[in-house]
C-alpha cells in the first residue's frame, strides 16, 4: 500500500483527518480524530523508506511483531502500545488496514458511563 492509499483509506474514517503540523516538513502527515485531536497514526520516512505508526493492544503487538517483518516497535513512540509498520514490508494490505482500525478504535474518546444519582 502506498502512503497515498493509506491516507485515502483513513478519511473514510468518520471524524478522521489528516494534516502536516510539522513546520517545514511536508512528507509527515499525522492522521487524527477530528474532534480531539488525537493521533492515531503518524506516515513518516524513516530510513528512506515510508513508515506508518498505529496505537495496539500490547499483546496484539507482540503477536504481529513475530508474524511480520516489516512490523516492529514503534518509532519514536511508546514501544508497548505503539507498533511502526514499513508500508513496502511484507505486511498485506488487508493486515493494514486492520491495524488502522483498531488504532482508530483505540484512540476514540472513551464513553466513560456515568454514575449519578436520580433526583
Amino acid at each position: 500500500m502506498t502512503k497515498e492509499q493509506l491516507i485515502e483509506y483513513a478519511l473514510t474514517f468518520s471524524g478522521a483527518a489528516a494534516d502536516s503540523p510539522f513546520e517545514g516538513d511536508t512528507e509527515t502527515v499525522v492522521l487524527r480524530h477530528s474532534d480531539t485531536g488525537k493521533w492515531f497514526g503518524i506516515i513518516m520516512k524513516l530510513e528512506g523508506r515510508d513508515i506508518v505508526n498505529l496505537k495496539c493492544e500490547p499483546d496484539n503487538a507482540d503477536f504481529l511483531r513475530s508474524v511480520y517483518k516489516g512490523v516492529i516497535p514503534a518509532y519514536h513512540m511508546n514501544k508497548v502500545h505503539w507498533n511502526t509498520v514499513y508500508l513496502d514490508s511484507d505486511v498485506p494490505d488487508e493486515e493494514l488496514e486492520n491495524m488502522m482500525n483498531g488504532s482508530f478504535i483505540l484512540t476514540s474518546k472513551s464513553k466513560k458511563k456515568r454514575k449519578g444519582r436520580s433526583v
